[in-house]
């Protein structure tokens, strides 16, 4: 197979793909929602550009000499959809929706010179002319540069909402941090082609196109993936959180705590009395509060919230705990959601990046570790128990 035939294969494939996408999101439960909405004419923008370009590759309509100009510039739309997607995700209040007031006008406005073209050439009986043809060229040269325009102001906004406000930690947005910067290697790719383009006196390289066709089709559709699972461990933190943290949880925690002293001397580590009666008393406070599922906590942090300090901390877990700061502190992550998967069965069908996150941990990874660690299974294996 040659490139040609594997790239023409490709455009095909995925069209498909990002239809049979749009379907399916079209009709699921979540289809209400504006985010989803966003990303399902991200993923349709893109799927309609590849679709169009497999049967431009292939020539099937070479004879209709009406549908040579009608090369449909879908690649206009897709950074203002991410747009209008990232300010409907972060729930950023703007006027984003002005946005598409001026880009609809725009891509039929384009669309209205390519008629207007046909009709003139069609009139005086002339072939597909070089003015045409590097219309096409100025079109997506503004189009390339409007994108770019509109990725940066997402960028920009994405940024100060980062800086300014606080997620919960629903979402730490890294995933749209590394959409980003993966973002700005369409734009090298889209670049070369047209500079190619122009230095041939308007004489479209189609091969050149190839890497910009690939990854930004692979890139979009790892958004439209990653939206989804997104939404859904937000909306299961969201549960979770308010559910760990309700009045109705603040009970009894003796089957979480740790706080059964393990040593009644405190002559091996030369602390007052005072300071290890307020310590303890404030792990207590600390383990039924459930500061502990706080993804940031830290001993430096805990210390300065006991005030006390690390070395006295330290020493006063090691000795009265029996345990190191990070065993005591995973324990009573690992026995608390244990118990919250004991008493509620909606739970169990979390998924486990939701589970882990708040349980405390900042990734699943870690989450499972610790929890075969303590355990001797994994957190899979053990809900399966459970059902």
């Amino acid at each position: 197979m040659s490139i040609k035939d594997f790239f023409n294969l490709f455009l095909i494939v995925s069209s498909i793909h990002g239809f049979i996408f749009c379907l399916a999101l079209y009709f699921s439960k979540q289809t209400k929602s504006r985010v989803l909405l966003f990303v399902n004419l991200l993923v349709l923008s893109i799927s309609l550009n590849n679709f169009q370009s497999w049967i431009l590759v292939k020539n099937f309509f070479q004879n209709n000499s009406f549908l040579q100009y009608f090369e449909i510039p879908w690649h206009f739309l897709v950074a203002p959809f991410f747009f209008l997607f990232l300010m409907s995700y972060l729930k950023i209040e703007t006027k984003s929706i002005k946005l598409i007031k001026v880009v609809i006008p725009v891509f039929v406005f384009f669309i209205i010179i390519r008629l207007g073209f046909f009709i003139y050439e069609n009139n005086h009986h002339e072939v597909v002319s070089i003015y045409f043809k590097q219309y096409v060229i100025i079109e997506e040269i503004i189009s390339s540069i409007f994108s770019l325009l509109v990725f940066i102001f997402s960028y920009q906004k994405y940024n100060s909402f980062k800086k300014t406000i606080k997620l919960n930690n629903f979402d730490d947005l890294n995933w749209i941090k590394i959409f980003f910067k993966l973002g700005l290697l369409t734009y090298v790719f889209w670049f070369i082609p047209l500079i190619i383009t122009l230095t041939f006196d308007f004489t479209v390289f189609m091969p050149s196109y190839y890497p910009l066709r690939v990854f930004t089709t692979i890139l979009i559709y790892w958004l439209g993936y990653q939206s989804i699972i997104q939404i859904r461990v937000s909306e299961e933190r969201k549960y979770l959180r308010e559910y760990l943290l309700s009045e109705s949880n603040f009970t009894d925690n003796s089957e979480v705590s740790t706080s059964k002293v393990v040593n009644t001397t405190n002559k091996s580590i030369n602390i007052s009395e005072e300071i290890i009666d307020n310590v303890l008393r404030g792990l207590t406070e600390f383990e039924n509060k459930k500061d502990y599922i706080q993804p940031d906590i830290s001993l430096q942090i805990l210390a300065k919230k006991l005030d006390t300090n690390t070395n006295y901390l330290s020493k006063i877990i090691n000795h009265y705990k029996g345990v190191s700061f990070s065993i005591y502190l995973n324990s009573l992550r690992i026995e608390n959601i244990i118990n919250e998967l004991k008493a509620n069965p909606k739970i169990r069908k979390f998924t486990i990046k939701a589970i882990a996150q708040e349980a405390g941990f900042n990734n699943s990874d870690s989450f499972s570790k610790v929890f075969f660690k303590l355990k001797g299974e994994n957190p899979s294996e053990f809900i399966k128990k459970l059902d």
